[in-house]
């Protein structure tokens, strides 16, 4: 496979619209940033919007942020007609080659979808945490979300999991309509 990834810091990269259609299609609407706010963590020197490209067509969005001491994945999503071939696996696999400890979120088990998605990412080396998390909302008109932390290589300690919460608030909140109008 002809994976290659290409970090976006502008609107004015010729995939965007059909990378935010992918992003708009792949969650739930609560756990979208409005365009305003994406623009500007774009322009954030921490913050990583790359496609994931496949023979240079979309095939993914890996939406990250790189603290130095680890990696936060905000948001990670395949093309749907993509899925089922190792290519979510191969992204997450290009991620770890930066060899630093990768945190992300999964909502709840409560269907047979989040059952799945925990079952693939543990494939990948990720393992759950125990810690009670909320995510903040991204707009206003919304409340925080529980969700499970996973983490790679290995689990989190108690002071890792609250740097990063710490991070989440301040750092990667800080580009959400909740942020600007709190």
């Amino acid at each position: 496979m002809g994976l290659t990834f290409s970090r976006c810091r502008d609107a004015g990269n010729p995939l965007m619209d059909a990378a935010m259609a992918l992003y708009r299609r792949s969650f739930p609407a609560h756990e979208l940033r409005l365009w305003p706010d994406q623009q500007a963590a774009m322009n954030d020197p921490l913050y990583h919007f790359d496609l994931c490209l496949l023979d240079g067509a979309l095939a993914g969005l890996i939406l990250y942020w790189d603290f130095g001491a680890y990696i936060y994945v905000e948001h990670f999503c395949v093309e749907p007609s993509m899925r089922g071939h190792g290519l979510g696996t191969l992204i997450l696999a290009e991620l770890a080659k930066k060899n630093k400890p990768i945190i992300l979120e999964i909502d709840p088990l409560t269907d047979d979808v989040a059952v799945r998605r925990k079952g693939f990412y543990e494939r990948c080396g990720y393992v759950a945490n125990g810690f009670a998390h909320v995510h903040p909302p991204y707009q206003a008109a919304n409340h925080g979300h529980a969700l499970i932390v996973m983490s790679h290589p290995r689990a989190l300690s108690q002071a890792e999991f609250d740097t990063f919460t710490v991070d989440l608030r301040e750092k990667v909140m800080a580009y959400s309509e909740s942020k600007r109008n709190g």
